[in-house]
C-alpha cells in the first residue's frame, strides 16, 4: 500500500501545488470545479485556509487534494494522474467526514456529507460509489453559446442602467445583493473581494445594473481564465454567476446584462461563453436559453450521512 503524508493548506507554493495538479488534468475536464480561478478565489479568503489539506507521496509529489465547503457540507477533491485513487480517496474521504462532523455536526442529528462530479466521469462516479455517496436527483447544468452567433443589443428597462464596477468599495453592496438573489447568508464581503483579486479580473466584465434610485439591482460577473485557455486551446469566458435582486426579477435585467457580457467577451476574443445553473432554476434556465444558451453537460450531486 502505498503510503501518503497530510497536512492542511499553508500558502503560497501550496497553491501553485494544487494549479500545478489540475493543469495536468485532461483537456475535456480543465474547467471541472475547482478550475485555476476557482483556487485562486477560494485561497484567497485566509478564512477557507481550515478547509483545504493536501495528501503528499513518500517522494514529495503532490498526491492530492481536497476542499470543504462549509456552508454546504461538501467535499471537493483532486487525485493526481496516476495515483492509486482508492488509496488516496480513502483518505480524502475521512478527513471531509471529520470536516463536516466538526463544522455542521449537530447531536442527535445525522450528518451529511455531499460530493459532485459530471455525469460523464464514469471514473469519480465509481469512486464516490465505492466510498458510499448516493446519487441524488438534482444536479447542475452547463450551458455553452457560439459569440460567433449574432448577439442582439442588450434591452435595459426604462430608468436603469447598465455599468461595470466602480472599485472594491462597492463589496459590500454586491456582497448584500447577491444573499438576497440567491437567498443565502454565505457571501461575504471578503468572498467578494476574493473574487475582484484574482490577477486576471477585469472590472470592466463585472457588470452591474443599476435601479432608478441607485440601487445594485443585478449583476453578472463575466471572467477569462488565460490560464485555462492556453491549456484547453479554447478562447472561452464566463458570465457566471448572475443575480437578480427579488425586488427586481422578471424586468429583464439579467437578459440585458448577459447580452452586454457577450459583447465584452466577443471584444476580448472570446469564441463561446459558458454559464451554469441549477435544474431546480426554472427562470434562469429560461434566461439562459432565451440568450442562445444552449445544454451541453450535467454535474451531478451525491449524498451520504455519516455518524
Amino acid at each position: 500500500m502505498t503510503v501518503f503524508t497530510s497536512r492542511p493548506y499553508a500558502g503560497d507554493e501550496d497553491l501553485q501545488a494544487m494549479i500545478d495538479l489540475v493543469s495536468r488534468r485532461p483537456v475535456q475536464r480543465i474547467g471541472d470545479f475547482p478550475t485555476i480561478l476557482d483556487l485562486r478565489q477560494i485561497l484567497g479568503r485566509a478564512g477557507e485556509w481550515q478547509n483545504v489539506h493536501l495528501w503528499w507521496d513518500a517522494d514529495g509529489r503532490l498526491a492530492g487534494f481536497a476542499i470543504f465547503i462549509d456552508y454546504v457540507s461538501k467535499l471537493y477533491f483532486e487525485i493526481a494522474l496516476g495515483t492509486v485513487s482508492v488509496e488516496v480517496a480513502v483518505q480524502i474521504n475521512g478527513w471531509g467526514e471529520e470536516r463536516a462532523r466538526q463544522i455542521v455536526g449537530k447531536a442527535d442529528e445525522p450528518v451529511v456529507l455531499r460530493a459532485s462530479c459530471h455525469d460523464d466521469h464514469a471514473e469519480r462516479i465509481a469512486l464516490l460509489e465505492q466510498l458510499g455517496f448516493v446519487r441524488q436527483e438534482q444536479y447542475t447544468l452547463h450551458f455553452a453559446r457560439s459569440l460567433g452567433d449574432p448577439i442582439p443589443e442588450p434591452q435595459v428597462p426604462a430608468g436603469f442602467g447598465v455599468r461595470h464596477v466602480a472599485g472594491e468599495h462597492e463589496a459590500d453592496a454586491l456582497a448584500a445583493l447577491h444573499r438576497a438573489a440567491f437567498g443565502t447568508q454565505n457571501m461575504t464581503v471578503e468572498g467578494r473581494l476574493s473574487w475582484m483579486r484574482t490577477p486576471e479580473y477585469d472590472p470592466e466584465l463585472d457588470l452591474v445594473a443599476v435601479a432608478p434610485d441607485g440601487t445594485l439591482a443585478a449583476y453578472v460577473f463575466c471572467s477569462i481564465s488565460e490560464e485555462e485557455n492556453a491549456l484547453s486551446g479554447r478562447n472561452d469566458g464566463y458570465t457566471d454567476p448572475v443575480a437578480t435582486h427579488p425586488a427586481y426579477q422578471r424586468c429583464g435585467l439579467a437578459r440585458a446584462l448577459l447580452l452586454t457580457g457577450f459583447h465584452l467577451l466577443k471584444q476580448r476574443g472570446v469564441e463561446t461563453a459558458h454559464t451554469s445553473t441549477g435544474s431546480w432554476n426554472v427562470a434562469m434556465r429560461r434566461t439562459a436559453r432565451s440568450v442562445g444558451y444552449r445544454a451541453e453537460s450535467k454535474t451531478i450531486f451525491f449524498e451520504k450521512q455519516i455518524r
